[in-house]
């Protein structure tokens, strides 16, 4: 559904440079490449512009023609270029046998400003240090 300027929406992506899809992941292409609505009879005959891609941010189209970057429409955050979820850190951490609970946030270095990932965890029996914490999540996850 079109969203009036000024208001809050989706972002979807079409045209020629939209991809077919994930390479190899059929599920993840069913989710975020949908059939394109709003194909005009042309494109249609000619079989052209037929998907939308589902970015997962959430705009404002602005009356000059920009569009205003509001945010996420789930956990996910872009931190030093790459794609996380907090939740999926926090499941990684989770899997430590010496931590009961966890919880991740993003937050800005009081010092130098950049984003930081910081994990609060309640520790079990033993408690792991910090150190041993990051090492335990490299295994898994990229150096972000």
């Amino acid at each position: 559904q079109l969203v009036p300027y000024g208001g809050v929406g989706e972002l979807y992506i079409g045209g020629e440079g939209v991809a077919r899809g994930y390479l190899g992941q059929k599920n993840l292409t069913a989710l975020n490449f949908i059939v394109n609505p709003f194909r005009t009879p042309r494109e249609v005959v000619t079989g052209t512009n037929s998907r939308l891609y589902k970015t997962g941010d959430r705009v404002r189209w602005l009356t000059d023609g920009n569009l205003d970057y509001i945010g996420r429409t789930d956990a996910q955050l872009k931190i030093r270029g790459y794609r996380v979820e907090l939740g999926e850190i926090g499941a990684v951490l989770a899997k430590n046998m010496d931590i009961r609970q966890v919880a991740v946030s993003l937050q800005e270095d009081s010092t130098s400003k950049n984003k930081i990932l910081v994990a609060y965890c309640v520790a079990g029996e033993f408690t792991p240090t910090s150190e041993e914490l990051i090492d335990f999540i490299k295994i898994s996850l990229p150096n972000i």
